[in-house]
C-alpha cells in the first residue's frame, strides 16, 4: 500500500520524465526541421535569427490565447527584469548565431560544451551552490564524451573568440535566471515564458533581417517563399512553441546544471537521426563519445539521486531537534546560513 508521499513522489518522477521526453522530442525535431528548412539542398532559408523572431511570436500568440481562455494566470512580473531577461536571451541567440559564422564547427563545439562549467560557477558566484565531487566527476564526462563525437578541427579568432565568450555568458545568465524568476515570483513556466516571449518576438522581428543580412549577405525580401519552405516554417514554429515551454519547464523543475548536462542527450539523438536520415558519417570516434556522454548523464542522475536522499535524510534530522515554529521561524529570519543550506540541499565539497 502506498503512501501518500511516495504517491506524489511517482507522480513528480512522472512529471520529470514527460518534461525531459518533450524538450528531447521537440528539440531535436527542430534541429531536424531546419536542417531541411535551411541547408543548400533543402529549402535554403537562411535567416535564423528571423526564424527565432518567428518562433517566439508563435509562443506569444499561444501565451496570449492561453491567459484570454482562462488556461493559465498572469502573475506580476516587474517589466524591467522582463526586458532585461529578454535582452540577455537575444544576445544568446545572436551571438550564438555569429560564434556559428565565424568560428570553425569544432571551436564553436567546445564553446557549447564549456556552458555546463560556466553555469556552475555562475551559480556558485550568484547562489552559493557548491557540487559534491561525484557530480563534478559526471559533468566531466559528460564535456568528454560529447567532446569526442563531435569536436573536429579547431581554429580561433579574435571575433570570433569574443563572440563565443559573449553567447556563453549570455546563455547562461538566461539560463540561471528562468529558474530564479520562477522561485522569485511563484510563477510557473509557461506563464513565465508567456511575458518574455512578446518582447523577444518584437525585438528579433525587427532587429531579426539586418542580423541575418550581416551574416549571409542575404535580403530576406529577396527569399521566394515555396508551399514547402511554409510548410517547414510552420513546423519549425510550432515544434518551438514545445521546446521553449519545456526548456522554462525542465529549468524550474532541477537547475540550470541539469539541463545542460541532460540535455546533451539531444546530441547524442542528432548524430543517431544524422546518420539514419541524411547519410551523415558514424565513426568509431563519434560511437566511443556517444557511449562516454551516455554513461556521464547516468553517473549523474545517480549522484544527484544520492544528493537528493541525502538532503532527505538532513531534513528530517533538522525537523526532529527543531519544533516546527523553530524550523519556520529559522526559515523567515535567515539567521543560520549553513543550516539553511543543508534545508535547502546544498553539498558541500
Amino acid at each position: 500500500m502506498k503512501t501518500e508521499g511516495q504517491s506524489k513522489s511517482a507522480a513528480s518522477s512522472v512529471s520529470d520524465v514527460g518534461a525531459w521526453g518533450m524538450n528531447i522530442v521537440s528539440s531535436v525535431g527542430l534541429i531536424m526541421a531546419n536542417k531541411q528548412l535551411m541547408s543548400p539542398n533543402g529549402f535554403a532559408f537562411g535567416f535564423a535569427t528571423t526564424l527565432t523572431g518567428f518562433h517566439f511570436t508563435v509562443t506569444a500568440l499561444v501565451g496570449l490565447v492561453s491567459n484570454a481562455a482562462g488556461y493559465s494566470a498572469s502573475k506580476h512580473v516587474p517589466f524591467w527584469e522582463l526586458l532585461w531577461f529578454s535582452i540577455v536571451a537575444n544576445m544568446s541567440i545572436t551571438g550564438m548565431n555569429l560564434s556559428l559564422m565565424l568560428n570553425s564547427v569544432g571551436f564553436y563545439q567546445i564553446s557549447k560544451l564549456s556552458m555546463i562549467p560556466v553555469v556552475c560557477v555562475l551559480e556558485w558566484i550568484l547562489h552559493s551552490k557548491r557540487y559534491s565531487k561525484e557530480v563534478k566527476m559526471a559533468v566531466g564526462v559528460v564535456v568528454l564524451g560529447v567532446g569526442v563525437c563531435t569536436v573536429t578541427d579547431v581554429k580561433i579568432n579574435a571575433k570570433g573568440f569574443l563572440c563565443a565568450s559573449v553567447a556563453i555568458l549570455s546563455t547562461s545568465f538566461q539560463q540561471i535566471s528562468i529558474g530564479s524568476l520562477q522561485k522569485k515570483y511563484s510563477i510557473g513556466s509557461f506563464e513565465l515564458l508567456s511575458k518574455t516571449a512578446p518582447i523577444q518576438a518584437v525585438s528579433l522581428i525587427i532587429t531579426g533581417p539586418f542580423i541575418d543580412y550581416f551574416l549571409s549577405g542575404k535580403l530576406l525580401s529577396d527569399y521566394k517563399l515555396s508551399t514547402g519552405a511554409f510548410f517547414f516554417i510552420l513546423l519549425s514554429c510550432s515544434l518551438a512553441v514545445f521546446c521553449n515551454m519545456s526548456q522554462y519547464l525542465c529549468i524550474g523543475r532541477f537547475s540550470a546544471v541539469s539541463f545542460q548536462v541532460l540535455g546533451h542527450m539531444k546530441t547524442v539523438c542528432v548524430l543517431m537521426l544524422g546518420w539514419m536520415l541524411f547519410d551523415s558519417e558514424l565513426t568509431v570516434k563519434n560511437i566511443l563519445g556517444m557511449a562516454l556522454a551516455i554513461l556521464g548523464m547516468v553517473v549523474y542522475s545517480w549522484a544527484m539521486e544520492v544528493e537528493k536522499q541525502a538532503n532527505s535524510k538532513a531534513i528530517t534530522h533538522m525537523k526532529d531537534n527543531f519544533s516546527e515554529e523553530e524550523v519556520e521561524l529559522l526559515k523567515q529570519i535567515n539567521i543560520d546560513t549553513s543550516l539553511k543550506n543543508v534545508a535547502l540541499g546544498d553539498s558541500k565539497v
